[in-house]
């Protein structure tokens, strides 16, 4: 399954999931699903801005984790 949302989070919020504070990351998909990814998995697309930009999830048939990439 796929999943298309948009997420901005400022690096100095993005400190709290960092530091272990808060674990997951909650965002709301085109298709008006609240989806919670682990915040460790936006790690590789943190910037000096934070984390910004519109992302695809993708799912196993379980709603298991495969992948998730920046799309724009």
């Amino acid at each position: 399954m796929e999943y298309y949302f948009n997420v901005y989070i400022a690096y100095s919020e993005y400190q709290h999931y960092y530091s272990g504070a808060a674990a997951n990351v909650v965002v709301t998909s085109d298709q008006g699903l609240r989806l919670q990814i682990p915040a460790s998995r936006f790690r590789p697309f943190l910037s000096q801005l934070g984390i910004r930009g519109r992302f695809k999830l993708v799912t196993d048939a379980n709603h298991k984790f495969q992948s998730l990439m920046r799309v724009t």
